[in-house]
């Protein structure tokens, strides 16, 4: 325990950068995977040619090149320093972003085609369609591998310890040099996120729970 005890201010502050990742990056995933999902399955060619090309192009790219990208290009093409949490943030939604818009492309594919039909003979536009009839009742069977998407996200947030990032997956490094044994810090690492990953899957099984009994 003295490893965690006698250090408690570093693993504070490397606890709350990983929940920093972990829940802006995914709430950057959720809304913009949200969007290209839908533009995914939009009727509109551009819209859905645009959707595909994003989703290949940033799946395919290793996060860890997608984090060198933010983090070392972007500021040259901006001409200016930026913080590297909020650069390991956007690199990580942007990333998962492309798993959310598969995921949720998935559950729109378990809606029956002729609800979105009877919705569109009602002369409801698209957006209408998707927020009010399609993606209520995708977002239901989307729970379990949405979970799993952003569990993987969790552990995700540790690439930015490669880059200035102090989170879980750095204090290792931080720890050795105040003389800690690195295995025994692992182990506990290892500890907390199971402790997060359990906290995720009692979230699942609570939704899941929940919009059963709404149906």
């Amino acid at each position: 325990m003295g490893a965690v005890t006698d250090n408690l201010d570093l693993w504070a502050e490397a606890l709350w950068g990983t929940l920093v990742l972990f829940l802006v990056g995914g709430l950057i995933a959720l809304v913009l995977g949200t969007i290209v999902g839908a533009m995914r399955v939009s009727p509109v060619p551009i819209a859905r040619a645009v959707g595909a090309v994003y989703v290949n192009w940033i799946r395919n790219t290793p996060l860890t090149l997608v984090m060198f990208a933010f983090a070392f290009c972007l500021p040259q093409l901006l001409d200016q320093r930026i913080d590297a949490l909020p650069l390991a943030v956007a690199a990580v939604g942007v990333y998962t972003a492309t798993y959310v818009a598969e995921t949720l492309r998935s559950g729109v594919n378990t809606v029956p085609v002729g609800q979105a039909e009877a919705a569109r003979a009602l002369g409801l536009t698209f957006g209408q369609v998707m927020t009010l009839v399609v993606l209520p009742q995708a977002a239901r069977s989307v729970i379990p591998p949405m979970m799993s998407v952003l569990i993987a996200l969790l552990k995700n947030t540790t690439v930015a310890a490669g880059f200035s990032v102090l989170n879980l997956g750095s204090i290792r490094s931080w720890l050795s040099e105040r003389g800690e044994n690195q295995l025994v810090v692992l182990l506990w690492v290892a500890v907390v996120f199971v402790a997060l990953v359990l906290l995720l899957a009692w979230l699942q099984r609570y939704l899941e729970n929940r919009w059963r009994i709404a149906r």
